[in-house]
């Protein structure tokens, strides 16, 4: 599989990553057996870069054993979950993540989100501090804003930017993206799929199971996941006359973006890898993005999710 650079002078990883919040349970139970060889699948079709985070349920413990035995293949990026960024937490939380995944590094260390109760100053020297020990290499943020991003940057390199992006949620284009562009961030966007409304799976009306986070999110109900349905009908018909489908076309479209270093996808079995693996090698031409415009006719989604 293509690799590209990681942010300015980082390493290379594969176009298509995989993200491992599906395996850990989050959209459902997944029998860790099943996890297991969905992750072993993605090394081996050289999907060598994994995404996890500590708070992805049981993630961290699938991919460790699916990368027992091959940790010099994989490119391994995981999260400190949660709003404690003290150093005592942020070592803990370290030390599981390296037990779990039963490694004695991790490649990619990422803020899972910014907290407003530690100073980014003393976080990012935190940080530093694991790199420099050799427990992390690179560091990472994820749904952070540009001026977060920007504040973060005066303490420390920042190799990477995982924000939410996909064909339906566009927000981020007129700022996230250009940001990291300018300042060499390599983008790993998460939710590809939309958390599966692109996946085209799930008709209007569609119940999901207490154990998947989609039940509390406002766009698979009601007109809005109506309208969203109808455009993603339509995508797929037309990557479909392209001899692909909207999965693939889904994955490409979000790797046409110059500022995208690679594509974290989730899939919950081998079946659905190889499946993704194959966007990897589809390169959309300046024509067929401005039909896929024209085809979603400004459509566009928002991120709204109920409490539980």
């Amino acid at each position: 599989m293509q690799k590209r650079q990681l942010g300015r002078n980082g390493p290379l990883v594969s176009v298509v990553a995989f993200g491992a919040w599906p395996v850990g349970g989050g959209l459902g139970n997944v029998p860790e057996e099943q996890g297991v060889a969905a992750v072993k699948s993605a090394l081996d079709v050289g999907m060598t870069f994994i995404d996890t985070a500590e708070g992805y349920e049981t993630s961290e413990t699938v991919v460790g054993k699916a990368i027992r035995g091959r940790r010099d293949e994989v490119f391994l990026a995981t999260k400190l979950s949660g709003s404690d960024h003290s150093a005592e937490h942020m070592e803990r939380a370290v030390e599981n993540s390296l037990r779990t995944l039963g490694t004695d590094y991790i490649d990619l260390y990422q803020l899972h989100s910014p907290s407003s109760q530690w100073p980014i100053a003393d976080t990012m020297e935190n940080l530093v501090g694991l790199r420099d020990s050799g427990k992390i290499r690179y560091i990472g943020v994820s749904n952070f804003s540009p001026e977060q991003t920007q504040e973060a940057m005066q303490y420390a390199v920042i190799h990477s930017s995982q924000p939410r992006y996909n064909m339906m949620w566009r927000d981020l284009e007129d700022d996230v993206l250009p940001h990291c562009l300018e300042n060499g961030i390599g983008v790993i966007p998460h939710s590809v799929l939309s958390k599966g409304v692109l996946a085209g799976k799930h008709r209007p009306g569609h119940r999901f199971t207490p154990d998947d986070e989609r039940r509390l999110f406002d766009f698979f109900r009601g007109e809005l996941f109506e309208q969203a349905y109808a455009v993603a009908q339509r995508l797929d018909a037309w990557a479909r006359d392209q001899g692909r489908d909207i999965v693939q076309l889904a994955i490409a479209w979000v790797l046409a973006n110059p500022a995208v270093s690679s594509a974290l996808v989730g899939a919950k079995s081998p079946e659905q890898v190889y499946h993704n693996a194959k966007a990897a090698d589809w390169r959309l031409t300046p024509d067929d993005l401005d039909e896929i415009e024209t085809i979603m006719g400004g459509f566009r989604m928002s991120w709204v999710k109920d409490d539980p």
